[in-house]
């Protein structure tokens, strides 16, 4: 299944350049390292963005895990990078309670087990 409304998915500017791209968010910092060694930037912040969206409205839902905000929604996908080179990625998205509209949670690297 794909993620429900995800044509409608979005992806908080916070969540980019102050988490996933910030070499100093405690949490992030290693997502930077991983990010900005594939060519991602505060330049190019939206390319990120785009490739994030791409795996959520195009990938197969792999797992949802029910919460008490909402029900997450984990999809593995692969980005165009940068640098010329593609990887996979596992992206958790959230439908949060009374909501519709799905939003981006986190990223990491896909590896598999």
């Amino acid at each position: 299944m794909l993620l429900p409304n995800c044509e409608q998915a979005f992806i908080q500017a916070a969540k980019l350049t102050g988490y996933l791209l910030s070499e100093t968010h405690s949490v992030g910092k290693s997502k930077a390292k991983f990010f900005r060694e594939l060519g991602f930037s505060e330049e190019n912040v939206a390319i990120l963005e785009q490739e994030l969206l791409k795996v959520a409205r195009f990938q197969e839902v792999t797992e949802t895990i029910v919460t008490v905000h909402g029900i997450k929604y984990v999809i593995v996908g692969t980005i165009n990078c940068p640098v010329d080179r593609t990887v996979t990625i596992l992206t958790v998205w959230i439908i949060d309670t009374g909501q519709e509209v799905p939003r981006f949670v986190t990223t990491r690297p896909f590896f598999r087990k």
